[in-house]
């Protein structure tokens, strides 16, 4: 699965096993997210329904004109968990092995390339769009219900590039099913210190994907309190800590408050992004 069901079964067992209850993840699919988050956001505040936080959250706000609901205002920040980079990668096919030289060719083939994303106003997709936006690189943006159909159809390359998330494409990389051609993190990444950033060659960019734990308002702040106890508990933790290095997380472990702030500074950003790009929700 994609980056965000990997997380949920990763929180979802620490969970389980620290707290003595048995935690079921629902995938809520479909909406680009937001009939998942609409679904916790009308939960009862009781403490037995979370979600998994992602970078959806904040780029919906403004991505779309008339959601049900304010992220900000109807979900509360539990606990921050990583942040982790998103990769531009291609097909092996492609005849280019850095970013100048995707540049070069997608110059040299205006309109003939297909940027894939696992859905509409996910950060893989904003990502892309920050990328046309900032380089003038005209693709057709093609977006799939998930990350496993995007990744299948790029590297049967009918699709020639994708801004995933680090950690669903990981393993493809390494095995040679996919080439990476940088990371969207300001800062090259540990877990592959021989991929450049895309900002080394697109001065100024960068995107990083985010994730974290909320629950709907009202939730007693006891209960907040205990999750983000066991969350930061976790993020602690070396194998845990191993584990997310693995998937090219940095944990981000904090207060409650904390989150929050993360959660409104990334909705501000992406704002300005969808803005500035004319992204739409196809």
């Amino acid at each position: 699965g994609g980056t965000t069901d990997v997380l949920a079964r990763i929180v979802a067992q620490w969970l389980s096993d620290k707290m003595g209850q048995s935690f079921v993840i629902e995938n809520r699919a479909g909406g680009g997210n937001n009939i998942g988050t609409e679904a916790v956001v009308k939960s009862p505040p009781d403490g037995y329904t979370m979600l998994l936080v992602n970078p959806a959250n904040g780029i919906n706000a403004t991505l779309y004109k008339n959601l049900n609901y304010d992220f900000i205002r109807d979900i509360a920040p539990v606990a921050g968990l990583v942040r982790t980079p998103n990769v531009m990668e291609i097909p092996p096919a492609l005849p280019v092995r850095t970013v100048a030289e995707f540049l070069d060719y997608c110059k040299a083939n205006p309109g003939k390339l297909n940027m894939a994303s696992s859905g509409s106003g996910t950060s893989v997709h904003l990502s892309g769009e920050l990328f046309k936006s900032m380089t003038g690189c005209r693709m057709t943006h093609i977006p799939y219900k998930g990350a496993g159909p995007a990744l299948t159809d790029l590297m049967g390359n009918q699709v020639q590039v994708l801004f995933d998330n680090l950690p669903s494409s990981a393993g493809h990389i390494r095995s040679g099913k996919l080439r990476a051609l940088a990371v969207t993190s300001a800062e090259r990444d540990p877990s592959m210190p021989d991929v450049p950033t895309v900002g080394e060659t697109v001065k100024g960019y960068e995107a990083t994907a985010w994730f974290g734990v909320g629950m709907p308002k009202g939730t007693p702040r006891p209960i907040i309190d205990k999750v983000n106890a066991e969350v930061n508990r976790a993020l602690a933790d070396p194998k845990m800590r191993e584990r997310l290095a693995e998937l090219g997380g940095r944990p981000i472990a904090g207060a409650p408050e904390d989150f929050g702030r993360i959660i409104a500074a990334e909705t501000e950003k992406w704002r300005k992004v969808v803005i500035d790009s004319g992204a739409t929700v196809e």
